[in-house]
């Protein structure tokens, strides 16, 4: 079978970026990738229907994944040229559950396949947009709602975005909001990243942003 050098290109920068191509997915010192996230809960009907992402990547990812995709050699990548590397990267991001993990209480919460996904070049960097459904919608006001973006393996590291990460879309029940929440044990694993880091660059500080839960509550009505 051949593949466009497009094609190629587009496969490589996923695979690279989700350390599958005959890389160990366990846990590394450090990550290849840094995402940026914006995410708004999606509301339908009084439920909690799923999450609108958008993730904007380190621009050098960005340089390496746009590799030969203008292909009209005018210095822009439009939608068109990126609609195979959007396609790509949901292909190779299903295995991984999207990195998104959606709870109710303790109890995990299924998702389905993601919708309107596409891809934006601006100002020197690529951000990913796509639609993840929830399998079930849960209602606006079940207690225990939450969710984080993130990579247990530390290959990606996702922090969120410095203005605005998280919003709820219309339809959200009046009073509905969001906090973002720092678990202890999620210190402690930073604390725990950081010796990791000094030991293998030799002592030299380095840090990690670790994944953020969001709680999602709505009032009773």
């Amino acid at each position: 079978m051949r593949f466009s050098n497009a094609a190629a290109h587009c496969t490589a920068a996923m695979l690279i970026a989700l350390g599958v191509a005959g890389v160990p997915r366990k846990a590394e010192a450090h990550p290849h990738v840094w995402v940026s996230v914006e995410t708004t809960v999606v509301y339908d009907k009084g439920t909690i229907a799923g999450f609108r992402h958008r993730w904007t990547f380190d621009e050098l990812y960005t340089t390496m994944a746009i590799q030969g995709l203008d292909a009209n050699n005018d210095g822009a990548y439009d939608r068109k040229e990126l609609a195979e590397l959007a396609q790509v990267n949901m292909d190779g991001l299903k295995e991984f559950n999207y990195f998104t993990q959606a709870k109710l209480d303790a109890q995990p919460l299924k998702t389905d396949g993601p919708k309107d996904y596409w891809l934006e070049y601006k100002d020197g960097v690529l951000a990913l947009n796509f639609v993840l459904p929830l399998a079930q919608p849960v209602l606006a006001e079940a207690d225990g709602f939450s969710f984080a973006v993130s990579d247990p393996s530390f290959f990606i590291a996702f922090d969120l975005a410095k203005d605005h990460p998280i919003r709820l879309s219309e339809g959200a029940p009046a009073g509905c909001q969001a906090n973002i929440l720092t678990a202890e044990q999620d210190k402690a694993e930073l604390e725990r990243l950081g010796q990791a880091f000094q030991q293998e660059l030799g002592g030299a500080a380095m840090g990690i942003g670790v994944a953020k839960s969001i709680a999602v509550s709505c009032p009773k009505t």
